[in-house]
């Protein structure tokens, strides 16, 4: 066995193993795609990275204790040795291919000005209140009295005030042109639209496909200016139009929206109507499902014969505690709720307002793109590693409070490109040719067809698949009398879990107008066999908690299955998705109090199964 406090003595992201790993991966770290030739005329390769990255330009990061920008930021994920705010020397093990750096488009400039102390920001009382709490060591108080005030509209200044944000969005667009390496390494031109209804989280992240000679021509679009997404939609429809570049947006992960993300009325009340649902299709083609603020794939209330569906939950309420959840708000917030309402309109309309790839991203406002547990360095800089971090409030308000243990080690975005580039990586976002982790880099592949055999699956599967279906992201169209087969491979990280097994999760439209859904099982390791319940056991755990190891002498290297469904209705609109379930591993909190001595309540959890989500397979009728 390794022992890995050691490592952590440095948080470097290293493999995390018992030595019986090694033995059931050596012959499958190349899966057949990633020795294919980069000629054919499908991605052959799987990129990961962040997309929604927070530096010391972020208001919030920055009263929070950030006190490192773009540069570390870039250098961290591109694999160098930087130095954290909190002076720990770290440095990730495997360097992530792609980064945005999404700093909040409101108030963007606002810390360094309110730090230099410069006149147009110290004119207002809050600003020289806030300035105090930080000199006082205070900076967690200041940040959340920022969240709250921005929240709920009380903030003192505007926030997009041009003459702020013109040097400093130069300044972001110049960062990220400097650290693109194309082929190596992908800097993307970004932001975060940080939309706030009283509280309700709606936030955006935008992605440039462009250069900084067309971004550069836009400033970011702001809460200030609305609320609104489709307010949002107009900004990148009039940038687009006057640069001729390409750009979408990703929903931040619904659960603190407090039933306004997937709604089923827009922001002012109205129905949906066709110009909608086609908006907010064309503009929004990925979500995040998961990251630091809890994963969003679904919840129990919804999925409550899914055994997994309990997976670091986020349900107390909206982003500043000023409002609780209620059950009936939950069908509007996660992922799986959201793929069987948009198979409504899609009946209705034409259009579903809800087709969506899966991503996952960190939402990490320390500038360090981190989401393995390990080297989990908090969504702030006032959390970072620390003996005492894990009982520290998040959030807290008179209804509530969320504390940091709640926080969970996620996640990366899984892109399928044909090279590490902008257009590349940011043309397979908008397939919708991606899937999500909760920080695993495990490889997974997903195709759907008519005629899948067992031949293609041990054959060139990927060539097979492209040729005979559809990838993740794709559509089945009626058109025969057969039933769909799937195709799915998954290959597991090799610094991670071994595999548990591989579901496929389907949601249709049934005649009545309702929705259902459904997880199968498609393959697993070991030689389990479901139970008369249909439920497969559970795989095992050789977590050890005294010293923070486990084995991955259970689970498998590697599954992969055709599989058909034995349910389908050719007549109703239906979704599918694979999600890869891994054996336990140690969660941050155990690594804290090995590392730190930290006296955890025994309510804490300290171990985890980390999951993948790829975007769904759509089949319609019409």
């Amino acid at each position: 066995m390794k022992n890995l406090i050691p490592l952590l003595l440095t948080l470097l992201i290293l493999s995390c193993s018992g030595d019986k790993k090694s033995e059931t991966t050596t012959d499958a770290q190349t899966s057949p795609e990633q020795s294919a030739e980069s000629s054919k005329g499908f991605p052959t390769q799987v990129y990961f990275g962040d997309t929604h990255l927070h530096t010391a330009l972020s208001m919030d990061a920055g009263a929070f204790g950030n006190r490192l920008g773009m540069d570390e930021a870039y250098q961290f994920a591109r694999g160098d040795e930087i130095t954290s705010t909190t002076g720990i020397k770290t440095k990730l093990h495997r360097p992530l291919d792609f980064l945005v750096v999404a700093d909040h488009s409101d108030g963007m400039g606002f810390f360094p000005d309110l730090m230099a102390e410069k006149e147009h920001v110290m004119k207002y009382d809050e600003s020289k209140k806030w300035k105090k709490m930080i000199d006082e060591g205070k900076g967690g108080e200041a940040a959340l009295d920022i969240i709250k005030k921005f929240s709920q509209g009380e903030f003192p200044f505007k926030t997009n005030d041009v003459s702020m944000m013109t040097p400093v969005w130069k300044n972001v667009v110049d960062a990220a042109e400097k650290y693109n390496d194309p082929g190596k390494f992908t800097a993307f031109i970004g932001y975060e639209w940080t939309s706030l209804i009283k509280g309700n989280n709606l936030h955006r992240v935008v992605i440039y496909r462009d250069n900084g000679d067309k971004a550069i021509n836009q400033l970011p679009f702001t809460n200030e200016d609305s609320s609104d997404p489709e307010r949002l939609w107009d900004n990148l429809e009039s940038y687009e139009k006057n640069t001729g570049g390409q750009v979408l947006a990703i929903p931040h992960n619904g659960n603190l929206s407090n039933g306004m993300m997937f709604a089923e009325t827009t922001v002012d009340g109205r129905a949906f109507d066709k110009a909608y649902v086609d908006r907010r299709a064309m503009w929004e083609p990925l979500y995040e499902v998961t990251q630091i603020k809890g994963d969003g794939e679904t919840h129990p209330f919804l999925s409550p014969n899914d055994e997994f569906a309990d997976y670091e939950n986020w349900d107390k309420g909206n982003l500043d505690m000023s409002a609780v959840k209620t059950d009936d708000m939950l069908q509007y917030e996660y992922a799986r709720s959201a793929l069987q309402i948009g198979l409504k309109y899609k009946k209705e309309l034409g259009t579903n307002p809800y087709k969506f790839g899966m991503i996952g991203s960190t939402d990490s406002h320390t500038s360090l793109a981190t989401a393995d547990d390990i080297s989990f360095f908090g969504k702030a800089s006032n959390v970072e590693p620390s003996k005492e971090r894990w009982e520290h409030p998040f959030v807290t308000s008179e209804k509530g409070t969320i504390y940091t243990w709640e926080t969970l080690a996620s996640g990366y975005a899984a892109v399928w490109a044909h090279e590490n580039t902008r257009t590349s990586i940011w043309d397979g976002m908008k397939r919708k040719e991606t899937y999500g982790t909760t920080g695993s880099r495990m490889t997974v592949r997903f195709f759907g067809g008519w005629d899948f055999n067992e031949a293609d699956l041990n054959g060139d599967y990927v060539t097979q698949g492209y040729a005979k279906g559809v990838p993740m992201g794709g559509d089945l169209n009626k058109g025969t009398d057969k039933k769909p087969t799937f195709m799915v491979y998954a290959l597991m990280d090799p610094d991670g879990g071994s595999l548990d097994r591989i579901q496929i999760v389907k949601g249709w439209l049934q005649p009545d107008g309702t929705t259902a859904e459904k997880v199968f099982d498609v393959i697993w390791s070991g030689d389990r066999t479901p139970g008369t319940d249909g439920k497969l056991p559970e795989v095992g755990n050789s977590v050890n908690v005294e010293n923070g190891t486990w084995d991955n002498s259970i689970g498998s290297a590697e599954l992969k299955a055709i599989w058909t469904d034995p349910e389908f209705n050719p007549d109703l609109e239906a979704f599918y998705y694979v999600r890869v379930i891994e054996i336990p591993t140690p969660r941050w909190t155990l690594y804290d109090k090995l590392q730190y001595g930290a006296e955890l309540s025994k309510d804490i959890p300290l171990f985890n199964t980390e999951r993948a989500y790829t975007s769904p397979i759509w089949y319609s009728p019409n």
